[in-house]
């Protein structure tokens, strides 16, 4: 019997159909005792939920509440938890057992940290946080002042106050070994990992290849004895855990770094990288099995105890997102700052390395000059070629161009010689490659290119050709990619699991059937606005759809993922999700069908080109069913939602309202269409996911920088401007529309923060609470109407803002939206699953989901922000998203559920003490209730002059506090003394005030301290602190919100 307990609705694990019992809401020790005196399990497994599985389970072991339920530990006991993550006691234990650690000690306070630094007496300095996770608080230390900043941030984010204190090893060459261990002391190695970056970038935001490449086998086996014996002496008895080391390239010295007793980030990319899953076999091994009594999925002759062995490379890189966090400094260190990544496998490192390149969705084909760069001067290349960056493998390519030898690379980014020889042949291959004309390539040449990894878009801007007449010529030359099996066994066993990736090296091992398939496009690499969401339908549509008899053919990059393990789909191509890529496995597979409606904007951007090439070159269905082609909502359809002047017509004919606006081609058009509207407007680029630069203006000097630094505003790209509707209530709304046109919905959200604020960033709760009937009966006709008028097959998302009582539509979106998790959880219903059947010819009818849900309860929907991870940028909300997750609070009442979703996102809301105001004068009106009720609860109300005036005017006891700028001490100084206990502002248009805010809300976040940026947010938040107060939260399990849940394709999949 297992119980789940996490706060995410966006993962399969909290469909209530996975467990016995789950349970979404805060991970706090309280709510998990609640749990564990309610479930009464046997044991807990902790090494599952990555660092806070951990710290939650070394709390409850301290605490005693495991004994008081007569509760055990699995996967790692206490004691190996603290050897692992106490950086003194791991110190001791390397110690034991003759491995070295760089010279470093433990600190508690500054002065500590201080006396540590002079002893090593040489900086830089790095700096790690006990018990953190992504290297969160840490840093490198260039000189004192830096020194004592990251220590005080790495002090506060420690959850026992202590840090290490540790010599530099940059430039040295950092590796990770995957280790498991059994209950007889059996130990295996999974997989060994060598970063591209050398130390000094952390492991989530370097590029990382496996198997190691620049090793000799000498090295790797001492690396190898090193890990097993630091898994035996942690005192991991059963289990998965990753050692991180460095090598001295100079002289082989060898010092390890940390390790981890637990699955970790890096175990995920192993276990996709070899087939071979950590996470599955760690499990079994916690609760009793050892290593020989496992049987390996893939192979089904060999044990779990015979170590992979892999005949191709993998290479991992990572995406960012700095332009999202103006102000931070676009710079690596050893705190992760990645959003995301891609994965990718060829039988060369060139090969994957290129493959991983253009599956990142950053403009990249390949390893190239991206289209529109604008080439660094020489001082700034070679800047950005010493101080590590997340350009910087782009920066190389320009490095090549303009002369730089090897050598010189070498000596400024400290990056292995063995990587710089491979990207010089790279860069040697492209020049030669420009003196060639498409039809002159012979069969040898063609291969030769393709085996290297560049891809048809590249051997076209060489050639001068289209992509279209390099894919002619490929095929005219029967140059075609054959595609491999991952079998764990480097093809010594026949494997049965159909893992695949493709390569232009040796024979297919691809096996196609004449059963009905289908293709899901999966969603690429995790980013800011596309996250694990759409992985989740993705997931849904396979499970479903094979439990209607469909061989389900799974493409995507991403190893972070659920659809990306190899038993979630019939087949899984671990590939880019690029036109040729994609195009590749059509006909390799001839499916019937190709979802693109839920891996968010990546398949969605290849819909249109998609159809036109299978249109152009038409592919029979294997299953002899007709043609491939797209499944549920056409690609025309999906480009009359996005096209602006095709939807506006679509809006005028359907008779619905719409904020004015329109678009414009050119900047002269763009400042005569703000004009005409008035100030303040919303504007935004067209054809984009998660608000990329979307802004509110407020006159045309905002407008001018916009078109200046924002976006390029041309015919090719316009840009669209609408009124902004300034205190607004947004609104989103999911609904499945089927062949015949029947619309239902399945629910309806009202967003805590106001219009303006990214729905991706807002909170929001389902029911609507402050919506009238009448209004919702409108946005529900409207939405139904632009369904069938778009002829949606699946699944819609529409947003509504409401203003004064009366609503208009902000857009639609004819595919699967981040919130439909969310809703799935909230209302019961799998509506992933619903809509891929609906795409397969059912109907609403026939799979019995005719009626809106209205659940007695309610579910709010928090975000969770990346803000502490980027020093320098605002943690004001606004039109461009910023967050990178979700959390989930459900109860009886809003306020209840609002409590447990802000508590699950980190803001640590006070039960008492001093509450600090400050609000624009149009919010001063709105502050007073909200002022008075926070009093009633018994907080103190702390407020700068004009917040402070007001309140005490209307009755409102307060007291004032100086502003930064008006002398001490201010707001800072009392917040700095842990005076104040929660922060509520809201933003001004005054210079100073703007200034002040910023330097307020960065310290906050350092702080810890819950911060609230919206008047409507002030009000949510005050209401929680009432349930809060009203007595103890609840946790209830999903189960019994939803006793008639139940989905088959569910069932079967966890058989």
């Amino acid at each position: 019997r297992v119980v789940f307990f996490t706060p995410t609705p966006a993962t399969i694990m909290t469909d209530p159909g996975v467990a016995d019992r789950t349970y979404v809401g805060p991970m706090t020790p309280e709510l998990v005792e609640q749990i564990l005196q309610k479930e009464r399990p046997d044991a807990i497994l902790p090494t599952m939920g990555g660092q806070t599985g951990l710290n939650l389970a070394k709390n409850l072991a301290e605490t005693g509440v495991l004994d008081k339920y007569g509760i055990e530990l699995i996967g790692a006991k206490l004691p190996s938890i603290d050897r692992a993550e106490d950086r003194e006691l791991f110190k001791q234990a390397m110690d034991r057992i003759g491995l070295k650690c760089a010279k470093s000690a433990t600190a508690s306070t500054v002065d500590e940290a201080l006396a540590i630094a002079a002893d090593i007496g040489k900086y830089p300095l790095i700096i790690r946080p006990a018990f953190t996770l992504g290297g969160s608080g840490g840093g490198i230390a260039y000189n004192i002042d830096e020194f004592k900043e990251i220590v005080s941030g790495g002090l506060a984010a420690s959850m026992t106050t202590q840090i290490l204190v540790e010599q530099s090893l940059l430039g040295w060459k950092e590796f990770e070994m995957e280790v498991m261990r059994d209950l007889n002391d059996n130990c295996m190695i999974v997989c060994s990992i060598e970063n591209v970056d050398p130390m000094g970038v952390h492991t989530g935001d370097s590029i990382t290849v496996a198997p190691s490449q620049t090793l000799t086998d000498k090295e790797l086996q001492r690396l190898r004895d090193a890990s097993l014996a630091i898994i035996r002496e942690m005192g991991v008895e059963c289990g998965g855990s990753n050692v991180q080391m460095a090598i001295n390239p100079d002289d082989g010295e060898m010092v390890i770094i940390e390790m981890n007793p637990r699955v970790s980030r890096s175990s995920a990319l192993a276990s996709k990288a070899t087939g071979f899953p950590i996470a599955k076999m760690a499990a079994k091994l916690a609760v009793g099995y050892t290593l020989d009594q496992i049987a390996n999925d893939i192979t089904l002759k060999t044990p779990a105890s015979f170590e992979p062995s892999i005949d191709y490379v993998v290479t991992k890189v990572p995406r960012f997102a700095f332009e999202k966090f103006p102000g931070s400094k676009a710079e690596l260190s050893t705190m992760m700052k990645s959003v995301g990544e891609v994965m990718a496998m060829g039988r060369t490192w060139q090969e994957s390395f290129q493959k991983a390149l253009r599956g990142l969705e950053t403009g990249l084909d390949g390893w190239d000059l991206p289209k529109g760069y604008k080439r660094l001067p020489k001082d700034q290349l070679l800047y950005k070629l010493r101080v590590p960056n997340p350009d910087r493998i782009v920066i190389l390519n320009q490095a090549m161009e303009d002369g730089l030898t090897n050598d010189d690379i070498f000596s400024m980014t400290k990056i292995d010689p063995w990587w710089l020889s491979q990207m010089r042949d790279l860069h040697e291959t492209k020049i030669w490659a420009k003196t060639k004309k498409l039809n002159e390539l012979t069969f040898e040449e063609f291969s030769g290119l393709k085996k290297k990894g560049f891809s048809d878009s590249q051997i076209a801007r060489y050639t001068g050709t289209t992509s279209k007449q390099v894919r002619e010529r490929r095929y005219a030359l029967n140059v075609i990619p054959a595609f491999k099996r991952v079998d764990t066994c480097a093809a010594e066993f026949e494997a049965n699991t159909p893992y695949m990736y493709s390569t232009y090296d040796g024979s297919s091992e691809c096996s196609p059937t004449t059963g009905r398939k289908v293709l899901i496009l999966g969603g690429g690499p995790n980013r800011i606005g596309q996250g694990i969401e759409f992985d989740y339908c993705c997931c849904h549509a396979s499970f479903s759809l094979r439990n209607q008899g469909f061989e389900t053919i799974m493409m995507n990059c991403n190893p972070e993922t659920v659809s990306t393990d190899y038993d979630t789909s019939t087949r899984l191509y671990f590939e880019p999700v690029t036109l040729e890529d994609v195009l590749n496995v059509i006909e390799a597979e001839r499916p019937e069908g190709i979802i693109v409606q839920f891996g968010g904007q990546t398949p969605l951007k290849l819909a249109m080109d998609l159809e036109k090439a299978l249109k152009e070159r038409p592919v029979a269905a294997a299953s002899g069913n007709g043609n491939t082609c797209i499944w549920g909502t056409s690609p025309e359809s999906i480009d009359q939602a996005e096209d602006r002047d095709r939807w506006m017509d679509l809006l005028n004919k359907l008779n619905i309202r719409q904020p004015a606006g329109g678009s414009a081609r050119s900047e002269t058009e763009a400042f005569e269409k703000a004009n005409k509207l008035g100030y303040p407007v919303m504007i935004r680029p067209s054809y984009v996911l998660g608000g990329r630069a979307m802004e509110i203006l407020y006159n045309n000097d905002d407008l001018k920088r916009y078109v200046t630094h924002a976006v390029e505003v041309d015919p090719e790209r316009p840009v669209l401007i609408d009124k902004y509707l300034d205190r607004a209530v947004e609104m989103d709304v999911d609904a499945l529309c089927d062949k015949n046109g029947n619309v239902v919905i399945a629910g309806v959200m009202e967003h805590i923060e106001q219009a303006g604020i990214h729905s991706g960033d807002s909170a929001c709760s389902l029911p609507t609470q402050t919506i009238s009937p009448a209004v919702l009966e409108v946005i529900k006709s409207w939405t139904a109407k632009i369904a069938k008028e778009l002829k949606v097959i699946g699944l819609i998302n529409v947003q509504f803002a409401v203003q004064d009582d009366v609503p208009y539509i902000i857009e639609a979106n004819p595919r699967a939206s981040r919130t439909v998790p969310f809703v799935a959880k909230a209302v019961g219903h799998p509506i992933a699953k619903y809509a891929s059947l609906l795409m397969s010819g059912k109907t609403l009818q026939e799979i019995n989901f005719t009626e809106e849900p209205h659940p007695p309860h309610v579910a709010v929907k928090e975000v969770v922000l990346p803000f502490s991870k980027f020093p320098g940028a605002d943690t004001l909300l606004g039109p461009e998203m910023r967050s990178t997750g979700e959390v989930m609070g459900i109860d009886k009442t809003f306020a209840a559920a609002f409590a447990k979703a802000q508590i699950a996102a980190g803001q640590k809301l006070p039960k008492h003490g001093k509450v600090f105001l400050s609000v624009a004068d149009k919010h001063k009106k709105d502050v007073v209730a909200i002022a008075r009720d926070l009093g009633n609860l018994g907080f103190g109300l702390v407020a700068t002059s004009g917040t402070a005036k007001y309140l005490r005017d209307t009755g409102v006891p307060c007291e004032m506090v100086l502003k930064i700028q008006e002398g001490r001490p201010s707001i800072m100084d009392l917040m700095k003394n842990h005076e104040i206990n929660l922060v509520m502002m809201t933003s001004t248009s005054d210079e100073a005030d703007l200034r002040d805010g910023k330097e307020l809300r960065r310290l906050a976040l350092s702080m810890g301290m819950p911060t609230v940026t919206t008047v409507a947010g002030m009000r949510a938040t005050t209401a929680a602190l009432h349930a809060m107060r009203s007595g103890p939260l609840v946790q209830v399990p999903l189960q019994d919100y939803f006793p008639d849940y139940y989905d088959d394709s569910l069932t079967l999949m966890m058989k």
